[in-house]
């Protein structure tokens, strides 16, 4: 037998300790397109309820919209269903190079080269660009995909405290024997919703000859004041040496990434990138949607100033109820629960409440950071987030940590 009982019996008893920790996930079935409102199973088999999505990437509200959706559609009928192919040999098409350079445009940058998605992106720019004689100096909360891209790089890697720029000078001073040094960071950190300090990491960058590279996918689209991502927040665009983002968040939902950077090293993943060259490439249906999205949001700024608005009025009304949350001007706005379980029970009480939102915790998080990562949409409308804002209070107020510190939190809960 290939899968004998002992082994069998090895997974069980882990799985079933994550039960019995109340810290096992579970999927939800989604019966409706991603909108503000959504209609969800959970458990899946139960009855079907309207909820309030509060912890989508629907950052612009546009995975639904009806130009992507009718761009979409004329994209499946004029070139197809999928390539069935890696761009090298036969899966380019004239639409994917369009959206390379509608990108690039976009990005402010040389050039740019489509990935299956920025996963992948993350991990095949790294190997493709450096070798052993180089280092990669990383912010220690980059996102996963990062930490597994470096992981298949046989250059030196290093850290530095999470935007701390005394540190990372520190860091630069001590590899000046490297051939390349990489400084490596997220624009808006995925979990705790700031933004990296770009503008004095590219001042760092030009004072002791580095590379920078950044990771918007939670940025591209509506940070900045034309939504250009964190590099036109700080005023740096132009200056920012490789950008990884995704097409999977504001800029449509549906799927894809890219680098995009100066020219020699997207040709160098156009050569050397494996996911690139080993991964069947965007589907015609994503392409053109993401075109579509790139129309809207060059035409006007309406729906990130939409979701700018609603960042506000959220985050306000968080604090006021006496909820603690991470500092920052992002939509994404971690509601702070440092203990797992509870934020497995806070989640269920709300979902019983009408409001969609998932507890995340380690390894996810940290230990001990366990939270509600909240996330807003130019799609919520004020009566959304009110009701949400009400739902929120009602489970604090259950679960008793309305106005309490962190300390108090876990001293009632533990960690």
């Amino acid at each position: 037998m290939s899968y004998p009982q002992d082994i069998r019996s090895i997974y069980g008893t882990q799985l079933d300790e994550l039960r019995k920790q109340g810290i096992f996930k579970e999927e939800r079935a989604i019966f409706s397109p991603q909108n503000a409102d959504i209609e969800v199973e959970f458990p899946i088999g139960s009855a079907q309820k309207k909820e309030i999505n509060m912890c989508a990437n629907n950052y612009l509200g546009l995975s639904s919209h009806p130009d992507v959706i009718k761009a979409a559609h004329e994209g499946l009928d004029s070139r197809g269903y999928g390539m069935s192919s890696v761009r090298f040999i036969c899966g380019t098409q004239d639409i994917h190079k369009t959206l390379e350079h509608r990108l690039t445009e976009f990005l402010g940058t040389e050039d740019t080269i489509l990935f299956p998605s920025c996963m992948d992106a993350n991990a095949g720019v790294f190997e493709a660009v450096l070798t052993e004689q180089d280092v990669m100096i990383a912010d220690r909360l980059v996102h996963a995909s990062i930490v597994d891209g470096m992981r298949l790089c046989k250059a030196h890697q290093d850290t530095y405290k999470h935007s701390d720029m005394a540190h990372l000078e520190d860091k630069l001073k001590l590899h000046q024997d490297k051939r390349v040094r990489l400084i490596i960071t997220d624009g808006s950190f995925s979990m705790d919703g700031d933004l990296a300090k770009l503008d004095k990491i590219v001042e760092l960058a030009e004072k002791y000859n580095a590379m920078v590279f950044v990771d918007d996918s939670h940025a591209s689209g509506f940070i900045g004041k034309t939504g250009r991502g964190t590099h036109e927040h700080c005023g740096v665009v132009g200056k920012i040496d490789i950008i990884t983002t995704t097409l999977g968040k504001a800029l449509g939902g549906a799927s894809g990434g890219c680098v995009s950077g100066r020219k020699e090293i997207v040709e160098m993943c156009r050569q050397k990138g494996r996911p690139y060259l080993f991964s069947n490439t965007v589907a015609p249906v994503v392409v053109s949607g993401a075109l579509a999205v790139l129309d809207i949001i060059s035409k006007t700024t309406e729906r990130r100033d939409k979701l700018e608005r609603n960042t506000a009025f959220w985050r306000k009304g968080l604090t006021e109820a006496g909820l603690i949350i991470k500092d920052g001007e992002t939509p994404i706005v971690p509601v702070m629960l440092f203990n797992a379980k509870l934020s497995q029970d806070f989640a269920k009480t709300l979902y019983d409440d009408g409001i969609y939102a998932v507890g995340f915790f380690f390894p996810v998080v940290p230990k001990g950071q366990a939270r509600i990562r909240t996330q807003l949409s130019a799609g919520h409308e004020i009566h959304h987030l009110e009701k949400a804002l009400a739902a929120f209070t009602n489970a604090g107020k259950k679960f008793g940590i309305l106005g309490k510190t962190k300390q108090e939190i876990i001293d009632m809960y533990g960690m």
